[in-house]
């Protein structure tokens, strides 16, 4: 049996090579660790005592589950005892402020999707780690081209982590008889022609044109301008559509749409949108919002939604070309101008 590269061995060669290595490879560790527990309480569910019952609402108005509540509880206690400024969660209102003299700051998701749990459906913890600069707020409002590391965890039939790490991605899976990540794929890239596409298509009639000529196009298939057959998945789980992409190739499309709430997009900047545009853009992939690429934007608030449309390079691009030349403003009318306007116009 082929014997394989522990998490540990890896970030120990990792750690000699970038700058604040040790405390990046400390900060990783400690969130891996609490990864392991955290699968166990997820696959135990209801016999350990997760109910899966509203247990109220976090600072961005989104309802918490007690198993929310149980991982940013797990997350936050295994970072505190690494070398972290502050830490971020998306059930937390502003930064916890740790150790202010410590060289790292930590935006975290601690459990993404927790709804697709009473389904069964794979879900994950995000995270995104930055140096500390001047003060900690003004460290999470730089740009997502700041981010040092980033990466997921996914529960679902394998526990795997996604580690996007001195510009490479590789992927482990969790051994459940030593408790440890073993590095099944290093420096993974995203394939450039997969012809598959992700988005909630039940929200057509509230998207903006140019999102919408693109599905288009992808949908009219053979017989439109691409001249070939496209498939649609949609798995509505992030940390599984971004596995997915790294795995299969293709874009997922969570755009901005008309509806109340969903203007500026849904997705959070700094925990869900700035580490997964990390993945990508290290694994040759791109995100965007489709106007401007994520890892440029900085956040103006702790939990600043946008739109975000990641995978190949190629597909974002064809986004993004649509989105040229038109107004940026919401028109859900059919007007003509969408209706022609493409990739070959």
């Amino acid at each position: 049996m082929e014997e394989r590269m522990t998490l540990r061995s890896h970030l120990d060669r990792s750690a000699s090579q970038a700058p604040q290595g040790p405390a990046i490879a400390a900060v990783i560790a400690a969130i891996a660790a609490a990864a392991i527990d955290l699968s166990a309480v997820i696959a135990d569910g209801p016999l350990g005592g997760i109910t899966g019952k509203n247990s109220g609402v976090n600072p961005d108005g989104d309802q918490q589950k007690d198993i929310d509540l149980a991982a940013d509880a797990m997350m936050r206690r295994a970072l505190r005892a690494c070398p972290v400024a502050a830490v971020l969660s998306e059930e937390l209102a502003v930064p916890e402020l740790l150790d202010t003299k410590a060289p790292l700051c930590v935006a975290i998701d601690p459990l993404d999707g927790s709804a697709n749990l009473a389904n069964n459906i794979s879900v994950g913890t995000i995270f995104s780690i930055r140096p500390h600069g001047n003060d900690v707020l003004s460290t999470f409002f730089e740009p997502g081209t700041a981010q040092c590391a980033a990466g997921f965890v996914i529960y679902g039939p394998q526990t795997m982590l996604v580690l996007a790490l001195d510009g490479s991605v590789d992927v482990f899976i969790l051994d459940g008889q030593v408790h440890e990540f073993l590095l099944i794929k290093q420096g993974a890239r995203i394939a450039s022609d997969t012809l598959e596409f992700a988005i909630n298509a039940s929200n057509r009639r509230h998207w903006y044109g140019p999102v919408r000529a693109y599905i288009d196009e992808c949908l009219a298939g053979a017989d439109g301008n691409h001249g070939a057959d496209f498939n649609m998945r949609w798995i509505g789980s992030l940390v599984a559509e971004s596995l997915r992409i790294l795995v299969r190739g293709g874009v997922f499309l969570y755009p901005a749409d008309a509806r109340p709430g969903y203007r500026e997009g849904r997705l959070r900047l700094l925990y869900e949108a700035h580490p997964m545009a990390l993945v990508m853009e290290w694994a040759g992939g791109a995100a965007t919002t489709g106007r401007r690429r994520i890892l440029e934007l900085s956040a103006k608030s702790p939990h600043q939604r946008v739109p975000l449309i990641m995978g190949s390079a190629r597909a974002v691009r064809d986004v993004v070309a649509i989105h040229e030349g038109v107004e940026p403003m919401f028109d859900n009318s059919n007007a003509p101008l969408f209706a022609r306007r493409g990739l070959f116009l």
